[in-house]
């Protein structure tokens, strides 16, 4: 799969996620280099482990996972001459007593999950190695018994201390008076008395200190230096001794190397494994069917990255046609169908659980190839259409039989007539290619090539009428549209405007890819109709310039909306949306408390209106009008008041 597809489906951020219900090192490792693959017997494989997993800790299951603290940089020094500390080895004892725990822990589930359990049977038996390690070392201290002649060392230690400790209380009773206080300390781990500097000379000896105030002289007795000696040799064949018994006990070490490498590996599995099953479980997913055909289908599917609960979509694709067409108005959810659609496919073909109810069948695919979203950016020049043809080249560039291709809003961003002809000439070479294809669309000649072609299918999202408000359900097999006249409709423009739009979109429905497109103008008669019926019939190329005219008038007023604010590069700052484009494209742009007239071409959108305001019946002269003509307007509302005008800019 190419990194542009994932990212366009968010799939980094799947990753993301389940890299938070790991627990090792290894665990996280094994998820950032997550990536579908297309063998179906590898996928299913994988598939069965995340759902015995899963089921392992739906009964309540609690698999005991070493924590792996300090096996990553110990590993990475065994066998380079590196003496192991004896802190190393209080990890690697409990490493081989957790790997223990597990290996006895999967035994127990052979029976409830096989393929899991089976990671533990080929872990290896590392209780000599920790039995060897506990001989010797004890909660961060060599012990005694280690070695014998470490044995013989310390008990001469102990021996030679307690000497010293009688010499020290005997001298401090003997020098009481010429001592600041009884207490004994150390100088560079030798004993000292701390002598008054005015008796300095009562007490012999060799001064290793002083006080910060030079008051106090810390001596060390000439009765000590012999014992003292002695003491210090004792220590340097104390620390001898140890360092060989860690460097036999690294060695030991040393020969695990191959059985701690396996065991890691089967820990780090595992920790990526239920990993897979908490985030499996927490999304509601389930194991769906591999498909041979590459049908996808996708029952109550939701996308699991989505910050509210989803409304669950069935999604079809396949059973004698391979491209399926969505329609539906803007923000009723076609392009999350799409991405929900091609998420879960690469969610399936990661061996991870889906939110889809069961009896889901997913396809097995190459390549997801996706285009979604313009990828403008104020700082770009590249139109939408533009951006859209690039994304499409590159698409038909590495698409082939085994590609799901995902395309959202075809045809847009150009003339409708072109754009339209360009995307039905895509679908038809993506057909021919053997791709399976979903695409939403809100042209209606697309709607109908989808209706006749074979292997195409209509679907389109539900919307709700008297509410306004899409109800995110895909229902298949029908073509819906943008709803334009029913909102236009809801949001109170006249009657007559709505039905003479109608009466506009339909003959041009009816004329557009003809010779002939006859608009009747309103108010204008022939002189030889003139109280009939008849009306002005403009030449062809008159009429389909016309036509033209009002389809790029008409895809410019859904594009933009009074109120979006925009940015204008050449001016370098924002603006707000005052008039939407004439039919030349020009639109008018306040900018500050200046309204300029711009072609849309030359500016970028910034933030819909949508975004901005409380709702669509809010009042826009508040960002229009200065507060002196609102207050006017205000009181002209009430009553007639001589003399009160307000005066507008004339048009630009």
């Amino acid at each position: 799969m190419r990194k542009r597809s994932l990212e366009k489906l968010e799939y980094p951020r799947v990753v993301e996620r389940l890299s938070g219900y790991a627990s090792t090192y290894l665990g996280k490792a094994k998820i950032a280099e997550l990536q579908p693959i297309e063998d179906k017997e590898s996928i299913r494989r994988r598939l069965s482990e995340t759902g015995e997993a899963c089921r392992l800790l739906a009964k309540g299951g609690h698999p005991p996972l070493p924590s792996l603290e300090g096996m990553e940089t110990l590993m990475a020094l065994l066998g380079t001459g590196f003496v192991m500390s004896e802190q190393d080895f209080g990890h690697l004892a409990q490493f081989a007593r957790s790997c223990e725990q597990l290996r006895q822990y999967m035994a127990a589930k052979r029976q409830d999950a096989p393929a899991v359990a089976g990671y533990g049977a080929a872990m290896h038996d590392l209780k000599p190695l920790r039995e060897a390690i506990e001989a010797c070392v004890d909660r961060g201290r060599i012990v005694d018994t280690a070695s014998g002649e470490l044995h013989k060392i310390r008990k001469k230690i102990r021996a030679t201390e307690e000497k010293l400790q009688k010499k020290l209380e005997s001298l401090m009773s003997k020098h009481s008076d010429s001592l600041q206080e009884r207490i004994v300390s150390q100088r560079n781990g030798r004993y000292v008395l701390p002598v008054k500097r005015d008796f300095r000379k009562r007490v012999p000896g060799v001064a290793l200190d002083e006080s910060s105030s030079g008051q106090t002289v810390f001596v060390e007795p000439a009765e000590l230096a012999g014992p003292q000696m002695e003491l210090g040799e004792l220590r340097l064949q104390e620390s001898r001794e140890e360092t060989q018994i860690l460097a036999r006990l690294t060695g030991e070490a040393e020969g695990y190397g191959h059985e701690l490498s396996v065991n890691l590996e089967a820990v780090g599995h595992y920790d990526f494994l239920f990993a897979k099953a908490k985030w499996g479980l927490s999304i509601g997913g389930t194991i769906p069917e591999l498909s041979d055909d590459r049908v996808i289908e996708l029952k109550e599917a939701r996308h699991p990255l989505l910050p509210v609960k989803p409304v669950p979509l069935h999604i079809r694709v396949g059973d004698g046609y391979r491209s399926l067409l969505i329609t539906g108005p803007n923000t009723g959810g076609k392009t999350v169908a799409l991405k929900t659609a091609g998420l879960l496919v690469l969610l399936a073909q990661s061996g991870l659980l889906v939110p889809a109810a069961e009896g889901s069948r997913i396809g097995v695919f190459r390549s997801v190839e996706v285009d979604i979203g313009d990828g403008q950016s104020l700082d770009s020049s590249l139109s939408t259409f533009s951006s859209h043809l690039r994304n499409v080249k590159d698409i038909l560039d590495h698409a082939g039989p085994a590609t799901l291709v995902l395309l959202d809003e075809l045809a847009t961003g150009t003339d409708p007539g072109e754009g339209v002809g360009l995307a039905i000439a895509v679908l038809e070479e993506l057909h021919r290619r053997g791709c399976v294809v979903m695409a939403t669309t809100h042209f209606n000649e697309i709607k109908e090539y989808a209706r006749k072609a074979e292997g195409f299918r209509n679907a389109r999202m539900a919307f709700d009428e008297e509410t306004l408000s899409p109800l995110y359900r895909l229902d298949m097999g029908e073509a819906g549209n943008s709803y334009a006249f029913v909102i236009a409709s809801k949001l109170g423009i006249p009657t007559a405007i709505i039905e003479r739009a109608g009466t506009i979109a339909g003959r041009l429905k009816d004329g557009r890819g003809s010779e002939r497109t006859t608009i009747e103008p309103e108010g204008k008669r022939t002189p030889q109709s003139a109280g009939s019926r008849g009306t002005f019939r403009p030449s062809a190329s008159q009429a389909e310039r016309q036509a033209k005219s009002e389809r790029a008038k008409q895809e410019l007023s859904e594009r933009w909306k009074v109120g979006d604010v925009v940015f204008v590069p050449h001016l370098r700052k924002p603006g707000v949306v005052f008039r939407l484009p004439d039919e030349r494209g020009d639109m008018i742009v306040q900018v500050q408390k200046e309204k300029i007239k711009i072609n849309h071409k030359r500016i970028r959108r910034y933030i819909d209106k949508k975004h901005l305001y409380p709702g669509e019946d809010y009042d826009l002269d508040i960002v229009f009008e200065t507060v002196e003509n609102r207050k006017k307007r205000h009181l002209m509302g009430k009553r007639h008041v001589d003399g009160l005008t307000i005066e507008r800019p004339p048009e630009l």
